[in-house]
């Protein structure tokens, strides 16, 4: 029998791995030389592009790994290994895949054609400094007012929609948030692939599915809200409303379901507005109906940016009000 691939980098030396660090010892296994990445407790992305370089975001920007090489078919044999790991297959009938590993890692490959420099692997690995509200405040995420807002603001069971670009602490935010909900309640998140993981002790993850080779076996966002909704949850949360499941979540938010929280792809804050009657449209909900329900749906908006020097933090917040029987965004600053 050959032996099992395991993706080596041509270098003169192996990095030193990271000691002390709650990472199962199964990494090693799957993600072979890049496991000292994934160990390292500051590492929170590692992007593999191809042949063309290895790159790793230590919370400052992505900065390239020097002198790492591999080839083309090495990479993407360790995409489809990782994918194979996650329970989903990754071939050139499906090129694009995301899945989560047990250990609450997330992989998406791209491979090539599609990605034209090459397979490219975008490696997300969640990290327990992000768990709670006290550990965001002490990285600067925020002030330690906005702190003491934001815990009233679960306290108060607001429907809290969070917005930001892709890897301003998102879902870190939102896990913060959840773990702040009182241990009596119970917390029902709904993710296209699960990475929330609130320190809670009674939090149920339902997880989207794709369909199998066969196309059947479909299990969508929308389908999962409206499951969730026979599960007596206390608080409601949709990892990430990106099509018709917003329909659905209005819905929830609009008929008791206090607590809830959902977050949401945009630019900038004036941006939300636009970016909900898109989804909204992919619903089949006007306009006029959609900013109804939103306004009456969500009590506030927070929106992440990521600085020039890499840092995460909460850059504006606002509420949701009516203009013209459209929907628009009012800025507040509470704290």
């Amino acid at each position: 029998m050959p032996e099992p691939f395991v993706l080596r980098p041509r270098t003169a030396g192996r990095l030193t791995a990271v000691e002390d660090v709650s990472v199962p010892k199964t990494v090693d296994a799957a993600f072979g030389a890049l496991a000292d990445h994934v160990r390292d407790p500051l590492v929170t992305d590692i992007f593999v592009n191809g042949s063309a370089g290895l790159f790793i975001d230590r919370g400052e920007g992505a900065e390239r790994v020097a002198d790492w090489r591999a080839s083309e078919r090495e990479v993407r044999d360790l995409a489809v290994a990782l994918v194979g790991a996650g329970g989903r297959h990754l071939d050139d009938q499906s090129p694009c895949v995301d899945v989560r590993l047990d250990d609450g890692i997330r992989v998406h490959a791209v491979l090539a054609p599609v990605s034209t420099s090459g397979t490219a692997l975008s490696i997300r690995v969640p990290r327990v400094i992000g768990a709670d509200l006290e550990a965001l405040a002490a990285s600067g995420t925020f002030t330690p007012g906005q702190r003491e807002w934001l815990g009233r603001l679960v306290a108060d069971r607001a429907n809290i929609l969070i917005t930001g670009g892709t890897g301003t602490g998102k879902t870190t935010l939102l896990t913060a948030l959840l773990t702040q909900a009182g241990p009596g309640e119970r917390i029902v998140t709904i993710e296209d692939v699960a990475e929330l993981r609130p320190r809670h002790p009674h939090h149920v993850a339902l997880e989207a599915r794709q369909p199998n080779l066969e196309g059947a076996g479909r299990i969508t966002l929308a389908m999962l809200v409206r499951e969730s909704l026979r599960m007596r949850p206390d608080r409601l949360v949709v990892g990430e409303c990106r099509g018709e499941e917003v329909r659905e979540l209005l819905t929830a938010l609009n008929t008791g379901h206090d607590g809830g929280a959902g977050t949401l792809h945009a630019s900038g804050l004036a941006d939300v507005p636009a970016r909900l009657e898109a989804l909204g449209a992919l619903a089949g909900m006007d306009a006029v109906a959609l900013a109804r329900q939103v306004v009456s749906a969500f009590t506030i908006v927070l929106h992440l940016e990521r600085g020039a020097d890499g840092r995460r933090r909460i850059a504006r917040a606002g509420r949701f009000v009516l203009e013209a029987e459209r929907l628009a965004m009012e800025e507040v600053a509470p704290w």
